[in-house]
């Protein structure tokens, strides 16, 4: 019997946190689940990461209100899956941020990946019909920029390929933490559909040069000391070298995707099946390291039906 496909089995509400991790800095988390970033500065603030939904968005709102009558003046989108973006609309007025690659990559695949991520995980897009479509950012950028919240900077970059190729991160250079969207996860699974797994651990080595404080991930909860900054890059990195590891051993071998994927489960299953979204994660993450070990630079776009006919190629 197959596994129920990816996420839609996963209906329980997780327990949202709202932690500061510095002055006028938040990380609203969900054990597990996506993240949200939150810069206060002296004239307004910045969102980090949107939520899947407007309705969700609100729940982000509703913490911030709680700390700042400041208005929201932009939202910086850490990369285009719409698990993080789609709930942009919430933040009425704000300037949407992206990195440049972003963009082009929601113009090639953001409706195929709406569709798509929709069907993966129904609990993470609550009140689906309040999305009044693709969200397209306002403002974009090659590889850096900055934002002045008044006398607060926060500096954006593109510091490399990695979960997707038009990652960003955000730093906050007075208080030295940095935002790091899906580049980093804790105690949960990364997400590699999209990735470029060569890339990936020279992107972690930039990101490990800042010497943060803190860092807020992509999922899971945020890492309040050097120590744990420390802890949850060399996390990403074990699972990253792990997987694309096996996979590009079976590769060398001439094994098929379904042999990959079990050979995959042998070493990643004892290592890492307890983090989140682990489960939903593998095969996506098999195949887009089975192509890339191969020599398929730009990842395949996911669709709602092809994501189906993988899962029961691999899961059945």
């Amino acid at each position: 019997m197959s596994k129920g496909f990816a996420s839609t089995a996963d209906t329980a509400e997780k327990k949202v946190s709202f932690d500061e991790i510095g002055p006028g800095l938040h990380a609203f988390t969900a054990e597990g689940d996506p993240n949200t970033g939150v810069i206060v500065g002296d004239d307004g603030v910045m969102i980090v990461d949107a939520q899947a939904t407007p309705v969700m968005a609100q729940g982000v709102i509703d913490r911030v209100r709680g700390v700042t009558d400041k208005p929201i003046r932009y939202v910086l989108l850490t990369h285009y899956h719409a698990v993080r973006v789609l709930g942009a609309s919430a933040y009425a007025g704000a300037e949407i941020i992206a990195s440049d690659a972003t963009r082009a990559l929601i113009v090639e695949r953001g409706r195929q990946d709406m569709d798509s991520e929709i069907g993966r995980f129904p609990r993470l897009f609550r009140a689906v019909e309040s999305i009044p479509g693709l969200t397209w950012p306002s403002l974009t950028f090659p590889t850096e920029m900055s934002v002045w919240l008044g006398k607060r900077e926060v500096r954006i970059a593109h510091i490399g390929r990695a979960h997707t190729a038009g990652d960003v991160v955000a730093h906050v250079p007075d208080a030295n933490v940095v935002f790091s969207g899906d580049l980093v996860e804790y105690h949960s699974a990364c997400y590699c559909g999209d990735a470029h797994f060569k890339d990936w651990p020279q992107t972690l080595d930039r990101l490990a040069a800042y010497r943060a404080k803190a860092l807020v991930p992509g999922r899971g909860a945020a890492l309040a000391s050097p120590e744990k900054v420390a802890e949850g890059i060399a996390m990403t990195r074990d699972f990253l070298a792990t997987l694309y590891g096996s996979v590009a051993d079976s590769v060398r071998k001439g094994r098929s995707l379904k042999e990959a994927f079990d050979a995959a489960r042998l070493v990643m299953d004892p290592k890492f099946a307890s983090f989140a979204i682990y489960e939903h994660c593998l095969p996506f993450n098999v195949s887009r390291a089975y192509d890339e070990a191969r020599g398929l630079d730009h990842p395949v776009i996911w669709t709602a039906e092809r994501d189906r006919e993988m899962w029961a190629a691999l899961q059945g």
